[in-house]
């Protein structure tokens, strides 16, 4: 498992790159409510996080079927996008911070519930 978390780490790190750009540039710049920009920059980093996930980070796999991993991988996502939608608005409407530092935390809490639910659904190897 150690290989596979500092594969998920640097393929999240993309991610989150992706994630965080898009949610300044959609709420500093174009003046997006930050809560539908932290859905949208959120959605936009899971699909580079998939992309890497079973292109390289995971050697494992526990599906056959590729649409079977999609739903499920898009499942564990949209329980990511609920736990980062509700820390963003904890931390942004009841604590005062700025939406750039929220995502900070919020990032680190949904990154280690992905990838321990991505591993341990998805990417596992195969019960003997």
């Amino acid at each position: 498992m150690g290989a596979d978390l500092v594969r998920y780490g640097f393929a999240s790190a993309l991610a989150l790159a992706v994630d965080y750009g898009v949610l300044l540039l959609l709420s500093k710049i174009f003046a997006v409510p930050y809560l539908l920009a932290a859905g949208i920059s959120f959605l936009l980093g899971m699909a580079v996080a998939y992309a890497l996930s079973i292109g390289v980070v995971f050697k494992d796999r526990r599906s056959v079927r590729p649409s079977l991993e999609a739903a499920s991988f898009v499942a564990i996502g949209v329980a990511g996008l609920a736990i980062n939608q509700f820390l963003i608005w904890m931390l942004v409407s009841r604590f005062g911070l700025d939406v750039g530092i929220a995502k900070a935390p919020t990032a680190g809490v949904v990154f280690m519930f992905n990838f321990l639910a991505r591993r341990t659904l998805l990417f596992a190897p195969r019960p003997a």
